[in-house]
């Protein structure tokens, strides 16, 4: 008896729910990615040879080849804390909206005194830009007005704070580091001035940020 033969059929795979899963993915990330703001000062660091990667939970202390000073600081939860802290230091917590809070949590470095930060975060990119270019950096007059110290002490504070609460609570987290970022055409003594004010809130371990060189052959 011959054997009955079925006719053969390609299988078809209908793509029309990979393709549509593809275009919500994309449209999430389009709808939710932040990019990183402009750096409000260049630094051209200087060449080694180390490939230690920048710390996570780190503080960041920034200065360009003019001597000028910048802050920045990981945790957009615990940057509000910090700059609340500062401001009721110079009685101006009550000029803070809830709008300034957020916009600081997420905005990254800046290098203006403390009577200008509201209006710098207030202001759009361009107004920034400017503010950055015809500020003198962050104030650091151990005498007169130490505003650098102010800001490394609060955050110190709070990052420390946030870092025991959530190693209570078992989560992963890094302790607070502190790095600095400087120019290779900076000068020294303002260097040295960062520093000093680190090591004298107890700071005695910091990260200095260079740009990777290769290694000699050989």
């Amino acid at each position: 008896m011959p054997k009955v033969k079925l006719p053969r059929n390609s299988p078809s795979i209908d793509m029309t729910p990979m393709v549509d899963l593809a275009f919500l993915l994309v449209t999430f990330f389009m709808l939710t990615t932040k990019f990183r703001p402009e750096e409000p000062v260049k630094v051209v660091m200087p060449y080694s040879v180390s490939d230690t990667k920048i710390p996570e939970n780190v503080t960041t202390i920034s200065v360009d080849s003019a001597g000028r000073v910048f802050w920045d600081m990981d945790g957009k939860d615990v940057r509000p804390k910090v700059l609340q802290a500062v401001f009721t230091k110079y009685k101006l917590d009550k000029t803070l909206t809830t709008v300034d809070l957020s916009r600081f949590a997420v905005m990254g470095t800046f290098g203006v005194s403390v009577s200008q930060l509201k209006a710098y975060i207030e202001g759009d990119d361009v107004l920034r830009k400017q503010m950055s270019n015809a500020s003198p950096g962050i104030p650091m007059d151990t005498l007169k007005n130490n505003e650098l110290e102010d800001w490394i002490s609060s955050g110190l504070a709070y990052a420390q704070a946030d870092y025991a609460d959530k190693k209570a609570k078992n989560e992963n987290m890094k302790p607070p580091r502190f790095a600095i970022k400087a120019d290779g055409r900076a000068h020294y003594k303002v260097i040295k001035e960062v520093i000093a004010i680190c090591q004298k809130l107890g700071i005695q371990h910091f990260d200095l940020i260079t740009s990777l060189k290769s290694m000699p052959k050989g």
